[in-house]
């Protein structure tokens, strides 16, 4: 990798300004799954993690690129952060009644957990702490990535992929390819390896629209 590092190099800005760009584009992807939410009325049966975690994650991997000194990286973080509140407040107000303690109690966790690991960024030893954090929320994106596939027996059982949001996976796997080459420019192992883990992922994903289509078994036969 060190050798097409080498390579690479002349390109990376014009990389990391593209990567800039089509995160920040792929992040109104989830405007889709807000469409959706508002034609339905409700937001039942849409899971808020993608935005919840999205405003976690951002604000992580913000730190992360301050740690690394990567402006690149950092401009689009923020930019996402803003995005996810947006996206965030959206499905509050299309959160019924009844469901909303559920939402404000995932809300409360992620606030825990990001505010903790905030926390461990200012306290681990200096020459350790982008290697560490870096490994940490890495395990988190893929995490957050692969969520839809703990739906995978509900969605075997009825043959289709509603509800899962095709516009963020797809958009989601152009940004990873942009991130891992740019990871790749920037000889940073945790960038490439959490950049490839989530473009293997979000393929599976795009897979099962493939297999199975977007609308409920029983909707088409009606």
């Amino acid at each position: 990798m060190e050798s097409l590092s080498r390579v690479l190099q002349p390109y990376k800005q014009l990389v990391g300004d593209v990567a800039g760009i089509v995160t920040v584009l792929q992040m109104f992807s989830g405007c889709f799954v807000c469409n959706d939410i508002r034609k339905k009325g409700s937001s039942n049966g849409f899971s808020p993690m993608p935005f919840i975690g999205g405003c976690g994650l951002t604000i992580l991997f913000s730190q992360h690129a301050l740690l690394m000194g990567d402006l690149a990286m950092i401009r689009a973080n923020v930019v996402g952060l803003a995005i996810s509140v947006v996206y965030t407040g959206f499905y509050y107000l299309y959160t019924p009644k009844q469901s909303r303690g559920q939402f404000w109690k995932q809300v409360g966790i992620a606030v825990a957990i990001t505010t903790s690991l905030l926390a461990y960024a200012q306290w681990e030893d200096p020459a350790l702490v982008e290697d560490r954090f870096g490994l940490i929320i890495t395990v988190m994106l893929l995490t957050l990535i692969a969520q839809p596939l703990f739906g995978l027996p509900e969605i075997m059982r009825k043959k289709s992929t509603e509800g899962l949001p095709f516009a963020m996976i797809l958009s989601g796997t152009v940004v990873g390819s942009m991130w891992l080459l740019y990871g790749i420019i920037l000889n940073n192992t945790f960038v490439v390896l959490q950049n490839l883990a989530g473009v293997v992922l979000s393929a599976i994903q795009l897979a099962l629209f493939v297999i199975y289509p977007s609308k409920d078994s029983k909707e088409k036969k009606q």
